[in-house]
């Protein structure tokens, strides 16, 4: 389950993790950025502060040379969240679109050009949708966020083992979205 509270309350850092999983361009790292969505008390603190200091000791170029060789051309480092875990096309397509539908009835219109499953789209929903007081919410973002989860958990791996730059950003996507999971022990005990 979700606490819809702390995940709001995260939404600044949706939008910069979204921001950050585009392809670079040199706005996306100024530090007002960075400081816009996180201080010392964010859960993920340690790995995104991390992450920002190694994208600094690159250059631009270099960055985008590594984004375009890692997301562009690598399967086991796609950010399509349900490529490599949805390996019947029925089920991705029916994922895909539950995706879509649950993106429109919180206002969000999908791009012509992207698959409904693309991480920094998933992101972006997380940062504009508004969903407080809509009782479709919890049941909605428990499916997004968990298909953040299961994507982004060998998204992880391959990046750990290609020693990549991204690697940071995406351990401290699942820190803040595990930061918002109510372990269900709690919730049935009332803590």
């Amino acid at each position: 389950m979700i606490n819809l509270d702390a995940l709001y309350q995260l939404k600044e850092s949706f939008g910069f993790f979204s921001n950050q999983l585009t392809y670079p361009e040199k706005l996306d790292f100024h530090p007002k950025a960075f400081d816009k969505a996180f201080d010392t008390n964010h859960p993920a603190y340690r790995d995104i502060k991390q992450y920002w200091e190694n994208m600094h000791d690159i250059s631009l170029d270099d960055i985008q040379e590594v984004y375009t060789r890692t997301f562009d051309f690598e399967k086991k480092t796609t950010l399509y969240m349900t490529y490599n875990k949805l390996t019947e096309q029925k089920e991705r397509g029916q994922m895909l679109a539950r995706l879509k539908v649950l993106y429109e009835m919180f206002g969000l219109e999908m791009p012509q050009n992207e698959l409904s499953d693309f991480l920094p789209l998933m992101l972006e929903f997380l940062y504009v949708a508004e969903w407080r007081g809509d009782d479709r919410a919890q049941e909605s973002l428990t499916l997004v966020v968990m298909v953040i989860e299961d994507g982004t958990y060998g998204l992880l791996q391959a990046l750990g083992k290609q020693n990549s730059p991204y690697f940071h950003l995406i351990k401290a996507i699942r820190e803040t979205l595990k930061s918002c999971v109510v372990e269900q022990e709690k919730v049935i005990n009332g803590d």
